[in-house]
């Protein structure tokens, strides 16, 4: 986490792996978005994927190319 700190690698708006940072934010952050864009007469769309299973059908040499390029290991990488 510090290297992934100390060299701006995180997004500023990830909600994981940021402290007072949780899915319950997340969520609020969405929902204050899409009523803000209702009140002021727009239409809001919001698109759900369900990624759960992508690690199974990650190219594992990537994943071998991440570890080396950012020496992430154990179950950081997988």
């Amino acid at each position: 986490m510090t290297y992934l700190k100390d060299n701006g690698l995180l997004p500023k708006l990830q909600s994981g792996f940021h402290a007072y940072h949780s899915t319950e934010t997340a969520v609020l952050k969405v929902v204050g978005k899409i009523l803000h864009a209702l009140d002021a007469g727009n239409i809001a769309l919001l698109t759900l994927l369900d990624l759960s299973a992508a690690f199974n059908s990650a190219d594992h040499s990537v994943l071998q190319r991440l570890q080396k390029s950012y020496d992430l290991y154990g179950t950081v990488i997988g």
